[in-house]
């Protein structure tokens, strides 16, 4: 086993799991975020590995790292770390692929199904008295609707879009795939405007980029059906949220379901979270983070560990 020193900048981010696959490849520090960057100097001076969510690893942290050999990115996104400076130095950065697929494309239903079959309303509904009080042994206070037969639109086709397509099928949904904008459609997918146009659930799984942002904005929402739901799992700077703070009080759409904001955490007056919105749900940023997920998170970061020290390339950014 090696002896490299490990300290995981922000161990707190990932909550109550195991770290005993990362204890196993070396003396391990699990800090929390403020401790952190408030002792930044004391936790890295010799550390051989720094394992890092969100916390950022950039220039000024690098050149106060002298032992440094090897970062390691508790996500898939490493756009906290700043690669190009990691090269000159010749630290190898790692990061972690499709830890959390089936828990997005869970979340995702689970957001849909919570908002369509109106669970929260009926078990309220249940335990206050009101069906208790009902003329007839069920209630039919709050409208359900059906997902077989409904159109359900995808952007963004990973491994999270792909096991959200297969769950919509099984729902008997129809799937529609959206191709990038301005590009030519291939075999299988649909033109991104007839996809926003046609959905009646539009369910975003794109990973965020410059080209990306706010790609869902006033004018795409003006194209969607006034019946249709817009799903937000991927990163919240997709959306315009003024755009959408707009359309939800105008009823343009039905409904969004979010996980996650553009800023993270949000502020307390955020536009959307203090709107008091009927057609809006929202979850801070939870989908990926199953406890199955989060586990497997931590026990790919410790091979991703394993094998540089082997001298094997596994999950290598650089």
């Amino acid at each position: 086993m090696p002896s490299a020193k490990i300290v995981f900048a922000d161990a707190d981010s990932v909550g109550a799991v195991n770290f005993s696959s990362l204890q196993q490849q070396g003396q391990t520090i699990l800090a929390d975020k403020l401790s952190f960057n408030a002792q930044v100097q004391d936790y890295i001076k010799d550390a051989d590995v720094i394992i890092s969510n969100k916390v950022q690893i950039g220039q000024k942290l690098l050149e106060q790292a002298k032992n440094l050999k090897l970062v390691c990115v508790a996500a898939t996104g490493y756009n906290n770390v700043d690669l190009a400076a990691c090269q000159a130095k010749q630290i190898a950065v790692c990061n972690v692929k499709d830890y959390s697929t089936m828990a997005v494309a869970q979340h995702t239903f689970a957001m849909l199904l919570t908002w369509l079959n109106k669970v929260p309303q009926y078990h309220q509904a249940s335990t206050n008295g009101s069906w208790a009080q009902s003329k007839h042994f069920c209630l039919l206070d709050y409208p359900i609707a059906d997902l077989a037969g409904k159109t359900f639109g995808i952007i963004g086709y990973g491994n999270i879009g792909r096991a959200v397509a297969n769950i919509a099928k099984a729902f008997s949904m129809n799937v529609l795939i959206a191709e990038r904008p301005n590009s030519s459609v291939r075999d299988g997918r649909s033109a991104f405007e007839q996809v926003i146009q046609q959905a009646d659930i539009l369910s975003l799984h794109s990973p965020l980029t410059e080209d990306n942002q706010k790609m869902i904005d006033k004018n795409q929402l003006g194209k969607m059906k006034s019946s249709a739901i817009l799903i937000n799992t991927a990163r919240g700077g997709l959306i315009d949220e003024e755009a959408l703070l707009n359309a939800l009080k105008q009823k343009q759409i039905q409904a969004a379901l979010l996980d996650g904001l553009t800023l993270e955490p949000p502020a307390d007056n955020h536009i959307l979270l203090n709107a008091n919105l009927p057609n809006l749900l929202v979850t801070p940023h939870v989908a990926w983070a199953s406890i199955d997920s989060r586990q497997k998170l931590i026990d790919e970061i410790a091979l991703n560990i394993q094998a540089f020290f082997n001298g094997e390339f596994r999950n290598r950014l650089d």
